[in-house]
């Protein structure tokens, strides 16, 4: 058995500040998010270039709601992301595209990440081919 955090399904779990964290974006995060910011399908079109981009405010903000979702109280998500630098924000940007496509396509978090390019693909055995 690992000691690192494991998502639901829909989530994901990440390293942050430190320790691994579970977030999940669930139908109460995502209407709270729309209360304070703009709604979430707008939100997905700026994360893909097809309107305005994510602010950095509306990304901490989601990856906050995110650890919510997984179990943390609001004042100690707040915390901890108002705590992370701006040298964290593309990472956190990052997350919360990741989170917001995960609470849309949970089914996405199922498939084995794809293999880098360059590298050799695998046969079900897990032996490299080539």
């Amino acid at each position: 058995m690992g000691i690192a955090a494991q998502a639901p399904r829909g989530g994901l779990a990440e390293e942050l500040a430190g320790a691994s964290r579970v977030m999940i974006l669930r139908n109460a995060e995502i209407e709270r998010f729309e209360d304070q910011h703009r709604g979430v399908f707008d939100l997905w079109d700026g994360f893909f270039g097809r309107g305005a981009k994510p602010t950095s405010r509306e990304a901490r903000d989601l990856v906050a709601l995110g650890l919510v979702g997984g179990g943390l109280a609001d004042q100690a998500a707040d915390k901890l992301i108002a705590d992370l630098g701006p040298e964290h924000n593309l990472r956190i940007y990052k997350i919360a595209q990741t989170l917001l496509g995960l609470a849309f396509m949970p089914e996405a978090g199922d498939e084995p990440a794809p293999a880098a390019q360059g590298d050799a693909p695998k046969k079900k055995d897990g032996t490299c081919e080539g």
